[in-house]
């Protein structure tokens, strides 16, 4: 990924190398929709169970999807999750060009948005792994994004 420094001496970002990253944010964000949309069906199910129960350490097959309301909320999740991803590949795709710092910083306070609450309620409800999970996840999404965009500092 190339950088450059800028008159501030802060590392910044290519334009080409924060579109691509951008890309692969939105592919890790909206690659759990389909999994847990495939929670909403008795006989697809078991990709979105083996998910919950793996970021509900230890794998011990005690997550289970029997009840309606966990294949519902699954199928909100799963929405929200696809939507988001999309919305990042279309904000790399149509906005990123006339305001890069500002996609940068809309898909950053996102992100850690999504990991502060998704990781408190992870720890309240009694699966504080998946906070370790959840962390695994941001640094993979937000990559080289904590670097300002090139041509940009941010006021």
């Amino acid at each position: 990924m190339a950088t450059k420094t800028n008159s501030t001496g802060r590392n910044i970002m290519s334009h080409s190398s924060h579109k691509f990253w951008l890309k692969i944010t939105a592919f890790v964000v909206g690659s759990f929709g389909p999994v847990f949309f495939l929670g909403t069906m008795a006989s697809t199910l078991e990709p979105a169970r083996l998910t919950l129960d793996l970021l509900s350490w230890p794998v011990d097959g005690l997550t289970t999807y029997d009840s309606p309301d966990t294949r519902f909320l699954s199928a909100l999740t799963g929405g929200f999750l696809l939507g988001w991803g999309v919305m990042i590949w279309c904000l790399s795709e149509w906005v990123y060009d006339k305001a890069p710092e500002a996609v940068r910083r809309t898909v950053l306070l996102g992100l850690l948005s999504w990991f502060f609450l998704d990781s408190a309620g992870s720890i309240a409800s009694g699966n504080a792994s998946n906070a370790f999970f959840n962390l695994i996840v941001l640094l993979v999404a937000v990559g080289p994004l904590w670097r300002p965009a090139r041509g940009e500092t941010g006021s």
